[in-house]
C-alpha cells in the first residue's frame, strides 16, 4: 500500500468493492464479451438455526455459534428430499400397476402423465426466469447492460431518469439490518390479512414462522425527480425497483408447513417526502407505494406445493399477491413518520385527486378459446379492470366473441402522473376452472385527464386479434357544495344508479375507554365503517380498550343529502359489538370546507366515556375541462352517451394538435386542409349550438348537424402525388415497450369515376419482415373520399427494434377487388427512428400518400 493511501477504517478492506462497479460506463456500441454465456448466480449459502419454537428473523449471515444448527437443518432437508423423491417414484409405479391390474382404459394413465409433464415444464421455465433475474441482481450494472441490450435500465431510455448506482451501494450496505423492518411489516400487516382472506375459504391457522431476506438487496434501475407541477411542500421521486431475492420464508397453514423462495418483484415505486419542515430531518414523513400493480413471482415449496392437485398453492399464491397490493399499491400507501411535529392526519389522510368514470362498452373479433365438436367454438368473455389495487369485473357473456357488456364503474385516482388503467379480457372456463386470457389493453390516465373525455377502440395486446371499446371521463374534486346539484343532474340523466356524486375521505385515529367485551381481559377491537354497500375495516389491536388505528379510507357517495357513514367497533374474540356511531353526511356539507379534523364523537352502545376520534372530508365531483385542442364533436358526443350500447360508426377521439415541423416531401403539418377549415368549422358549430338551445332540438340532431360541417368535401391540396393525405399519430412508450399508432382520417382521395366512389380502409405492417403478426387493419368506410377512422393500434416492440423498423401504411379500396384493378390507392413508409415518436406527446402529422411500391 502506497504512502498516499487515505486513512480508511479497517472494515473497508474486509469486503473490497467490486472493481467492475468502479469502471467507466462502456457504450452500447462496444461488443459484449461472450454474449452467449448465460449469467449464473452464485449459490446461496444455507442459512437458518434449526427448527425454532418461536419465530426467528435474520439476514442469512450465520456465525460460529450457529454452525451446528445449520448442518442439522441441512441434514433434515436432505432426508426430506430423499423421502419425497422415493415417495413420488413409488406413487408413479403404483399408479401404472393399478391401471393394469384393474383393466382400466389407458386414458387414465395418459392424462396424468401429460398434466405432470406440463406442470414440470412450467416449473422449469419459471425457475429459469428466476435464476436469470437473480443473476442480474448479483451482477454489476455493466454486465447487465451487455447481456441484455433489450432490457436496459430505465435511465437509458428516459432522459429525465438518472442512474442510481450510489443508491444501490447504500442499499447493499444497509440490507443486513432490513429484517427488523420486514418482520414488523409482515407480522403486523400482511400475516393477519392473509389469514383473514384464507379464513373465507375455511382454511385457518396461517402464520409466518421464519423470515430471512437473504443477502441480495433490491436494485434501483433509475431515479426520476419531479420538479414541475409539484407542491413546494413536498418532494416526489420514482424508483425503478427490481428485487430478486434469495429469501427463505417459512409459514404454517393448519398442520402443514410451507415456504416461499426466490421471491421477485419489479415495478415503479413512488416516494413522496412531505411535508417539508424547518427542523431536522427537514422532512416530516414518507409515503411509499407502487403506482401500478408490480410484477410479482415466487416459488412455493414444502408440503403445500406437493398438494397442488386441488389448486391450494394457486389460491395461496393469489392471496399473497393481493395482500401485498393491499399494502403498497395505490390507493394503499406505506406511510413512515419521521418527525413528531407532523400529525398522523397530515401523513395518512387519503387525498384523492379525482374520479375516473369507466364505461366498458363492448368488444369485437375476440379469439375463440372454447373447443366444440366441429373444432374451435366461441368464448365466454369477461373483463377485469384495474386502477392500481382497485379491481372491477364485468359480467360474463356466454358463447360470444363480440360481447356487449355496457359496464360502468368508477375508480378513485390519487396520483395523476404515472398511473394506468389496465383492462384484461378473460375467457371463463367452467370445466378446467382456469380462465384463459383473451388479451389486454391499457391507457395512461394522465392522457384522459388532459382530454377530459376519451371514447376509443383499443387494440388488444397479447392477442392475435380483437378490439375493445371503452369510454372514459375525468372528474376533478371541489369543496364547493353548490356544485352538488349539477353533478346530481348529470348522474340522473346518465340513468346508471351506481354512479357517484361525491367522495368521502375518512381517517380513523383512535378510540378511548371502550367497554369490556369480556370480564377477564380487555377487548381485541377492530372497526368497520360503511357507506351503503361499501365496507372498510381497520386492523385488529390486541387487548386494548383505547386502540390507536391511524388508518384512512375512501368512499364513493351517490348523494350526500341521503346517505350516512356507519361505524361499528367489534371485539374479535367474542364478535360482540362494543361501540357504534352514525354520521349523517348532509351535516358535513354545512361544515367549513366540508371537513371535520380530529374531532371526538361519543360512541353509542358503549361505555359512558367511550369516544371515537376521526377526521372527515367531503369533495364534490365536477367534470374536468375538455382540452382546448379537442374537437367540438367530442363534447357533443359526450352528451349523447347513455347506458345503452350502440356501436358508433365513427369512434370519437380527441385529435392531436398540429405542430410546426420540418418541411419534407412526405410529412406536412402546416398545410393541413382540416386545420385551414377549423375557424369555419367553429363558426358553423356555434350557431348550431345556440339554435339548438333556443329551439330545444334533440341531442342526436345536434350531433348530426355537427357531423355535417366537420369535414368539408373541398380541399386545397391532395398531396404531391395527387393521391390524398393521411393524418397519423405515432407515440412510443419506452416504459411499457409499446408503440401506439392512431389513424385519424384521410383527406382528398381522388375521385376518377363519379359512379365508382371508393370504399377505403387502411392496412399497417412493420418492416422489415412484413409478418402476418404485425398486420393491423381499420374498418371499411363506404362511399367516402374523406373517411374518418380515429382507430388506434398497438405494437409491443423494444426500443432497439424500433430504431431499425419502418411502418408501412397502405390505403386500399374494397371495390378494387371487384373491378379487377389494383385495390391500392396509395401508400407510404415511415421510419420509426424519429426522436419525436419517443416524446410524451409523440408525432402528430399529415403525410402525403405515394404511388404503390413493390414489397421488399
Amino acid at each position: 500500500m502506497s504512502d498516499n493511501t487515505p486513512n480508511v477504517p479497517l472494515a473497508e478492506f474486509v469486503d473490497p468493492p467490486n472493481p467492475a462497479e468502479d469502471e467507466p460506463f462502456v457504450p452500447l456500441a462496444e461488443p459484449a464479451k461472450k454474449m452467449s454465456e448465460p449469467l449464473v448466480a452464485a449459490p446461496a449459502t444455507p442459512t437458518g438455526n434449526g427448527t425454532p419454537t418461536e419465530p426467528t428473523f435474520g439476514n442469512g449471515n450465520g456465525n460460529g455459534n450457529k454452525a451446528v444448527a445449520t448442518r442439522s437443518t441441512s441434514g433434515e432437508d436432505s432426508i426430506f428430499s430423499i423421502l419425497y423423491t422415493v415417495g413420488k417414484k413409488v406413487a408413479i409405479v403404483g399408479s401404472i400397476y393399478l391401471v393394469g391390474y384393474m383393466g382400466w382404459s389407458v386414458a387414465w394413465l395418459i392424462a396424468p402423465v401429460i398434466l405432470s409433464v406440463a406442470r414440470e415444464q412450467l416449473g422449469k421455465t419459471s425457475e429459469k426466469k428466476r435464476d436469470i433475474a437473480k443473476a442480474s441482481a448479483l451482477a454489476s450494472e455493466k454486465d447487465v447492460i451487455l447481456a441484455r441490450i433489450d432490457e436496459l435500465p430505465a435511465w437509458v431510455y428516459f432522459p429525465d431518469v438518472e442512474r442510481a448506482e450510489w443508491l444501490n451501494k447504500i442499499l447493499k450496505q444497509v440490507w443486513p439490518n432490513a429484517n427488523h423492518f420486514a418482520r414488523t411489516l409482515v407480522k403486523e400487516t400482511i400475516e393477519p390479512n392473509v389469514a383473514l382472506a384464507l379464513a373465507n375459504y375455511k382454511m385457518h391457522g396461517f402464520r409466518f414462522d421464519r423470515i430471512i431476506l437473504g443477502t441480495i438487496p433490491p436494485r434501483i434501475g433509475g431515479v426520476k425527480i419531479y420538479d414541475k407541477n409539484v407542491d413546494r411542500n413536498e418532494i416526489i421521486m420514482d424508483l425503478d425497483l427490481f428485487y430478486a431475492s434469495d429469501c427463505d420464508i417459512n409459514f404454517y397453514l393448519g398442520g402443514f408447513k410451507g415456504g416461499i423462495k426466490d421471491f421477485q418483484i419489479h415495478g415503479w415505486v413512488r416516494v413522496v417526502m412531505k411535508p417539508l419542515i424547518r427542523s431536522m430531518p427537514l422532512v416530516g414523513g414518507l409515503q411509499i407505494f407502487f403506482l401500478n400493480n408490480p410484477n410479482i413471482d415466487f416459488n412455493l415449496v414444502g408440503a403445500l406445493d406437493f398438494m397442488d392437485m386441488p389448486g391450494l398453492s394457486d389460491l395461496l399464491r393469489r392471496i399473497i399477491v393481493e395482500q401485498i397490493g393491499n399494502v403498497m399499491v395505490l390507493p394503499n400507501k406505506l406511510p413512515i413518520s419521521l418527525s413528531e411535529e407532523v400529525s398522523a392526519v397530515a401523513l395518512k389522510m387519503p387525498e384523492p385527486e379525482g374520479i375516473l368514470r369507466i364505461h366498458v362498452v363492448e368488444a369485437k373479433d375476440l379469439m375463440k378459446k372454447d373447443i366444440s365438436v366441429l373444432g374451435k367454438g366461441k368464448s365466454d368473455p369477461y373483463a377485469i379492470i384495474n386502477v392500481g389495487a382497485q379491481e372491477f369485473r364485468t359480467q360474463t357473456i356466454d358463447n360470444n366473441v363480440n360481447p356487449k357488456w355496457d359496464y360502468w364503474c368508477e375508480a378513485t385516482v390519487f396520483i395523476e402522473m404515472g398511473q394506468y388503467l389496465e383492462i384484461q379480457l378473460m375467457d371463463k372456463d367452467e370445466l378446467s376452472k382456469k380462465d384463459e386470457s383473451l388479451g389486454r389493453a391499457s391507457i395512461d390516465i394522465s392522457s384522459v385527464i388532459k382530454k377530459g373525455v376519451v371514447d376509443s377502440w383499443l387494440t388488444l395486446e397479447d392477442a392475435k386479434h380483437g378490439l375493445l371499446h371503452v369510454r372514459l371521463q375525468w372528474y376533478k374534486l371541489t369543496a364547493d357544495p353548490n356544485d352538488l346539484q349539477q353533478i346530481l343532474l348529470e348522474t340522473k340523466l346518465l340513468r346508471v344508479t351506481t354512479m357517484s356524486s361525491a367522495v368521502l375521505s375518512v381517517f380513523i385515529d383512535s378510540a378511548r375507554h371502550l367497554k369490556q367485551a369480556r370480564s377477564s381481559s380487555k377487548p381485541d377491537p377492530y372497526l368497520v365503517c360503511s357507506v351503503n354497500k361499501q365496507k372498510q375495516q381497520t386492523a385488529m389491536i390486541m387487548r386494548d380498550d383505547s386502540p390507536v388505528w391511524e388508518q384512512g379510507f375512501t368512499f364513493l357517495v351517490s348523494n350526500p343529502d341521503n346517505e350516512s357513514l356507519n361505524i361499528k367497533i367489534y371485539d374479535q374474540k367474542t364478535g360482540n359489538d362494543i361501540g357504534q356511531y352514525t354520521y349523517t353526511l348532509s351535516t358535513l356539507l354545512k361544515q367549513f370546507n366540508m371537513e371535520v379534523i380530529q374531532q371526538p364523537f361519543q360512541l353509542q352502545k358503549s361505555g359512558p366515556e367511550s369516544k371515537l376520534y376521526m377526521s372527515l372530508s367531503l369533495r364534490i365531483l365536477k367534470a374536468g375541462e375538455i382540452d382546448k385542442e379537442s374537437d367540438t364533436l367530442e363534447q357533443v358526443a359526450a352528451l349523447t352517451r347513455s347506458s345503452s350500447v350502440k356501436t358508433p360508426e365513427v369512434a370519437v377521439v380527441a385529435p392531436p394538435s398540429f405542430k410546426d415541423t420540418q418541411a419534407t416531401s412526405k410529412r406536412l403539418s402546416t398545410e393541413s386542409p382540416i386545420s385551414e377549415e377549423d375557424p369555419a368549422v367553429v363558426a358553423k358549430i356555434s350557431p348550431v349550438l345556440s339554435a339548438s338551445t333556443s329551439s330545444e332540438k334533440p341531442i342526436s340532431e345536434l350531433a348530426a348537424s355537427v357531423l355535417t360541417h366537420r369535414f368539408p368535401d373541398s380541399s386545397n391540396s391532395a398531396g404531391d402525388h395527387g393521391l390524398g393525405r393521411i393524418q397519423l399519430s405515432l407515440r412510443y412508450s419506452a416504459q411499457r415497450q409499446k408503440l401506439d399508432v392512431t389513424i385519424h382520417k384521410i383527406a382528398k382521395i381522388p375521385l376518377r369515376d363519379p359512379s365508382n366512389i371508393p370504399d377505403p380502409y387502411v392496412k399497417l405492417y412493420l418492416l422489415p419482415g412484413r409478418s402476418k403478426e404485425s398486420k393491423r387493419k381499420t374498418s371499411v368506410i363506404k362511399d367516402n373520399c374523406n373517411p374518418v377512422y380515429d382507430a388506434s393500434f398497438e405494437y409491443l416492440i423494444s426500443i432497439a427494434e424500433l430504431r431499425q423498423t419502418q411502418l408501412e401504411v397502405t390505403v386500399c379500396t374494397q371495390k378494387g377487388f371487384l373491378s379487377g384493378s389494383s385495390p391500392i390507392i396509395g401508400m407510404l413508409k415511415i421510419p420509426l427512428d424519429d426522436s419525436e415518436i419517443t416524446t410524451q406527446s409523440g408525432l402528430n402529422s399529415w403525410f402525403d400518400l405515394q404511388p404503390e411500391m413493390r414489397h421488399d
